[in-house]
């Protein structure tokens, strides 16, 4: 389906969109599957706001909002994290296997906080003896490198800040959870941020996000590159979202990229999505800051197995005697 009708609005294009096949038929026939270009109808490269033809926010795209002085210091400061190769995104990949392991290699990575051991994880705290605490984990990145961790947060500010002010109605809901943990990125609504770079995903929807919230995304180019635009193919619409745009979509909707067309050899397109795990926040509602600290220090020690096990059951007894506290301090 294409663009059914636009107007503008104090200069700002309004489209409405509606789709050509059902949420059921569209799970049936794209999910999993690669966007094509014969799916795509209608580029967007300019400010606009897109609806259903159900008066539903599809997406609110806004060229050049985020501001350009913190967009360097966190792509230096987070590429070289962003391109280890990971095989845990399953389905977005286009994979059909269920196993981590037979995905393929692709550089997506995340940072905050998880709501999801790994094996190895859950084997050291067998290994130890020791019973599996609350299933959340500090990522790698803000855990080994937090001076690093330190340098993007004045960018995951700036796209909070937009995302109360583009859309303020699935902010608030969002919101209100973040400030019932202690687990995310401080002063944010967020809990996790993912980085993909140069990764087409498959048509998918996100599934752990907050279901009252609204998604978010924003690329940082390195070398010139053509294609890579976001889309939504079961209304035809795609968004081509470069450095300092910030595009924000219901990601509860079937959505993947277009094919990335290097210009230059070594062209990067790193894409930073911010979001609330809602299972994560269910798990942790009311957990404070001297809870989070004691169960990272316990995380901290899975990795020394049987050696650890003392160290593990003492902070296990700290972790335990915190968890009886509900109340949240608030700052």
């Amino acid at each position: 389906m294409v663009i059914i009708k636009s107007h503008k609005n104090n200069g700002i294009i309004i489209h409405t969109v509606k789709q050509d096949m059902t949420d059921e038929q569209a799970a049936k026939k794209l999910l999993n599957k690669f966007v094509k270009p014969s799916m795509i109808k209608d580029i967007i490269k300019e400010d606009a706001d897109v609806y259903t033809d159900k008066g539903e926010l599809l997406m609110r795209f806004r060229k050049g909002a985020l501001p350009d002085n913190h967009t360097k210091p966190f792509y230096d400061n987070v590429i070289k994290f962003a391109l280890t190769p990971t095989s845990n995104r399953g389905s977005a990949t286009g994979s059909k296997s269920k196993s981590v392991y037979d995905n393929p290699k692709i550089m997506t990575n995340i940072f905050g906080y998880f709501d999801r051991f790994s094996p190895t994880q859950k084997k050291n705290f067998r290994t130890a003896g020791v019973k599996l605490p609350l299933e959340i984990r500090e990522c790698r990145f803000n855990r080994d490198f937090p001076e690093m961790y330190k340098e993007t947060l004045p960018l995951i500010k700036d796209i909070d800040t937009l995302y109360e002010k583009y859309t303020p109605t699935h902010y608030e809901k969002q919101n209100k959870k973040a400030l019932q943990t202690a687990f995310k990125i401080p002063g944010t609504s967020f809990t996790t941020i993912t980085t993909n770079v140069n990764f087409k995903t498959s048509i998918h929807t996100d599934k752990g996000d907050d279901s009252e919230g609204f998604g978010n995304l924003c690329v940082i180019e390195n070398g010139n590159y053509s294609g890579a635009e976001t889309c939504f193919p079961q209304y035809g619409i795609g968004v081509d979202v470069r450095t300092g745009d910030i595009l924000f979509m219901n990601v509860h909707k079937l959505h993947g990229n277009l094919p990335m067309k290097p210009i230059d050899k070594d062209a990067r397109r790193l894409s930073i999505v911010c979001y609330l795990r809602e299972k994560l926040w269910r798990r942790s509602k009311g957990k404070n800051a001297s809870f989070v600290k004691e169960h990272n220090k316990l995380m901290a020690r899975v990795g020394g197995g049987k050696n650890n096990a003392m160290k593990l059951r003492q902070t296990m007894r700290n972790v335990g005697k915190l968890a009886k506290n509900k109340t949240m301090k608030r700052k």
